[in-house]
């Protein structure tokens, strides 16, 4: 019931259409009751030969059609709302967990597969509607048509009504025990649905990879496999619900067993007039019907237990980045960072950064060296604030980051990364994404600042041409310069290259060299390179081994000194 009142929560936008279906559900169940008792009436009309029979059977036959028209009415607006009610509410559920995903720091991405989480925010959440438009309504009505029909059975009976009652213990334990049941197997199964999207979704990443290592058969056997655990999951489920209809079933008949028996005995003695027998078989049907529906719709419900379950794992995640209440909004920064006993940890106990101390002055570039795997990479992660640090204190313009604004912190600092991500857009709103309402002439200002312009021109359709997912129609050079242009159209204070040319051949690292050489004019520019040709320019070179600074100053200073740093040019200036 917590997670149920959770999500009417949530709902609340929708409730004005949730109370339309409702009383459209009260009407129709009104409509439902009505018509045995026409039917009784008309019964006794018939065995009592009552003056103009005809006369009132035409009038019974328009009210009842009357009836009809208006549980036709009921019924559309029933689904039609409900439905409109539940698939709004499914679309402001995926916005929600997508919208709390990109809130959450990159430590909850470590151990996530994309096809995971993208399973949560689509098929999860598309459970709910199973909640909103067939469950809560579902079970709305057949509530309203169960005590209803007690009522009247009741009315007509009350033996026989005590009679029909027979059953019911026995049908709430089923209830019962199968809740208990299935919930689990339904979550699993929505888990095992999510590791099958995970699996299709890395293959269709790593096709390339597939094709080139032959490993066709492998990854179908994968695949298989994964969708294969899915369907034996769900068949479980459903294999409780096998048995669990036809024991519903059974019980439900065994009291209509009961009630014809016992009702024609009290028939033959008199006891009981025909036209209440008649009633009662027709209400009868009505009692058990619901009580059959109540198992579907349990099972409906559980079902959408399951996803909610899983949706809610997500909402319920805190960020490990989380901003003051009362974080500051600033303007454009001057570019002083200072890095002061800062130590960071990914697992507790091992230090990735240990007692990092560090000042750069604004319009300074420093360079960042070190052997693969000592913290290079996070400490410019520790600078956007996607961690905090586990000590010490990062400081902008000497103020804490902690006590700035997310957003605003990050309008200050542009990020070239090795492994860039372009987005399956033109080349214009991909140089573009990190400035609104950019004009076209700036776009290709940027290019040109970039050395992008010229192979840009060359393309098809120039500035409008769709590069394709991730870029995939450009080559490596080509997206660097992308992304270089992005982060010069930015025009942030505080620039971070984090390998910006590892991967790429000579004559593109030039071209590339003479880009950054223009942008990191009057910036304070972060460089982690693992060519040390391109950073003897650097105003200063922080060399870092085993979480901690070793070495810092200029290329020339270091030179002198019998360190790390001096060895790492002699193993790449002897090759």
């Amino acid at each position: 019931m917590k997670i149920i009142f959770r999500l009417l929560a949530y709902a609340k936008p929708y409730w004005k259409y949730l109370i339309i279906g409702m009383i459209a559900i009260i009407g129709l169940t009104a409509c439902q009751l009505t018509t045995p008792m026409i039917v009784r009436e008309l019964t006794d009309l018939i065995q009592n030969n009552t003056p103009d029979l005809g006369k009132k059977a035409l009038q019974f036959a328009l009210i009842l059609a009357g009836i009809y028209a208006i549980q036709a009415v009921c019924t559309f607006l029933r689904s039609y709302i409900t439905h409109f009610a539940a698939w709004h509410f499914v679309s402001d559920m995926r916005v929600r967990v997508y919208t709390h995903m990109q809130k959450l720091s990159l430590r909850y991405y470590h151990d996530k597969q994309t096809g995971q989480l993208m399973s949560r925010a689509s098929n999860d959440v598309s459970l709910l509607e199973l909640l909103i438009a067939h469950a809560t309504p579902d079970l709305i009505v057949n509530v309203l048509i169960l005590v209803g029909v007690a009522a009247l059975l009741f009315s007509i009976n009350v033996t026989l009504a005590l009679l029909s009652l027979v059953t019911v213990p026995f049908l709430i334990v089923a209830i019962t025990k199968f809740a208990k049941k299935v919930q689990p197997q339904f979550k699993t199964s929505q888990q095992k649905l999510a590791e099958f999207n995970a699996t299709l979704h890395d293959n269709l990443s790593g096709i390339r990879e597939i094709q080139v290592f032959n490993q066709h058969h492998q990854e179908e056997a994968r695949v298989r496999n994964s969708s294969g655990a899915h369907v034996n999951q769900v068949l479980k489920a459903l294999k409780l619900s096998a048995i669990y209809h036809p024991s519903i079933e059974f019980f439900n008949h065994m009291g209509t067993v009961l009630v014809i028996g016992f009702g024609g005995y009290l028939a033959s003695l008199n006891r009981v007039p025909l036209p209440d027998i008649v009633a009662f078989i027709l209400l009868l049907s009505m009692f058990y019907q619901p009580i059959s529906t109540l198992g579907r719709i349990n099972e409906d419900l559980q079902n959408a237990m399951a996803g909610a379950s899983r949706v809610f794992e997500v909402l319920d995640t805190e960020p490990d980045v989380k901003e003051k209440p009362d974080a500051v909004t600033v303007g454009k920064l001057t570019g002083k960072i200072q890095l002061q006993n800062v130590s960071f940890q990914y697992i507790p106990g091992h230090d990735v950064l240990k007692d990092i101390n560090l000042e750069i002055n604004p319009g300074e570039m420093v360079a960042v060296v070190g052997p693969t795997g000592v913290g290079k990479t996070t400490l410019v992660s520790l600078l956007a604030r996607f961690y905090d640090p586990n000590q010490g204190e990062i400081l902008f313009d000497g103020m804490d980051v902690k006590d700035i604004s997310l957003e605003s912190l990050r309008d200050n600092i542009s990020i070239v990364l090795q492994d860039v991500f372009l987005f399956n857009g033109t080349v214009a709103e991909n140089i573009s994404y990190g400035m609104k309402n950019a004009t076209i002439e700036q776009i290709a200002e940027a290019a040109k600042i970039a050395h992008a312009d010229e192979f840009i021109q060359e393309m098809e359709n120039g500035y409008d041409t769709v590069i394709g997912e991730r870029g995939i129609k450009l080559s490596g050079g080509q997206k660097q310069r992308l992304s270089i242009a992005r982060a010069v159209l930015r025009n942030t204070p505080i620039l971070i290259l984090d390998e910006a040319t590892a991967s790429v051949d000579m004559e593109t690292e030039k071209l590339i060299h003479e880009a950054i050489d223009r942008v990191i004019e009057n910036r304070t520019t972060i460089v982690i390179a693992h060519r040390l040709s391109s950073i003897r320019k650097a105003d200063k070179i922080v060399v870092l081994s085993e979480g901690g600074i070793s070495e810092q100053g200029t290329h020339e200073e270091l030179m002198r000194e019998e360190g790390i740093y001096k060895k790492l040019c002699q193993i790449q200036f002897q090759q």
